[in-house]
């Protein structure tokens, strides 16, 4: 583990020591966010959060950009009850992706990268009352996912970006035997500073 980090850091290094120019900008957007949970596929929707953040936008060559970023995101999902009600499960983590972005002309881009996650709070609502059924403690601290995605910058620095997040970690730590994983879209506006 730590060989691969001392690369990943060289890799980070040599790339800012190659690039010409770090851009920095802002980003947030909406989150279609849901789990895959092996013990209730079927009790499973979506619910809508948010993201906010920054990114730095480094360009190795006028095709191909690498993109860190750090981005608060409410992630979850809904969880169908008897009746008329559902479980919102409130996931909020900070994710750090980094983003291989490659240029497909006139400002449009493909994007890939790996993400972790660090999980800061969980909340479970009924309607608008707090059960307190789950806590953080029911949770992996971490997620790991992989981001893939599509995006346009127009040369004033505004840009709209969409991306999926597939989460590749189980982040059950309930005891629980299902396999709960998080996965979700995020579709936002981004503007790069100082341009």
């Amino acid at each position: 583990m730590k060989k691969i980090s001392l690369l990943a850091l060289v890799l980070v290094v040599g790339v800012t020591v190659q690039a010409q120019k770090i851009n920095i900008g802002l980003k947030g957007g909406l989150n279609l966010a849901s789990v895959s949970d092996s013990e209730n596929e079927d009790d499973v929707r979506s619910r809508l959060g948010y993201h906010a953040g920054l990114f730095f936008n480094i360009p190795v060559s006028s095709q191909i950009a690498i993109q860190p970023e750090a981005v608060y995101s409410n992630q979850g999902t809904k969880y169908n009850l008897p009746g008329n009600d559902d479980l919102n499960l409130s996931l909020n983590y900070i994710n750090i992706p980094v983003m291989v972005q490659a240029m497909v002309g006139r400002g449009f881009y493909a994007q890939f990268g790996p993400q972790l996650g660090i999980l800061t709070s969980v909340s479970d609502k009924v309607g608008n009352t707090e059960l307190n059924a789950v806590s953080k403690d029911d949770f992996k601290t971490t997620d790991v996912a992989l981001g893939f995605g599509v995006g346009f910058k127009a040369r004033t620095g505004l840009g709209l970006d969409a991306r999926y997040n597939l989460g590749l970690t189980n982040i059950n730590n309930s005891g629980r035997s299902a396999n709960i994983k998080n996965n979700v879209l995020q579709i936002g506006l981004q503007l790069q500073l100082g341009r």
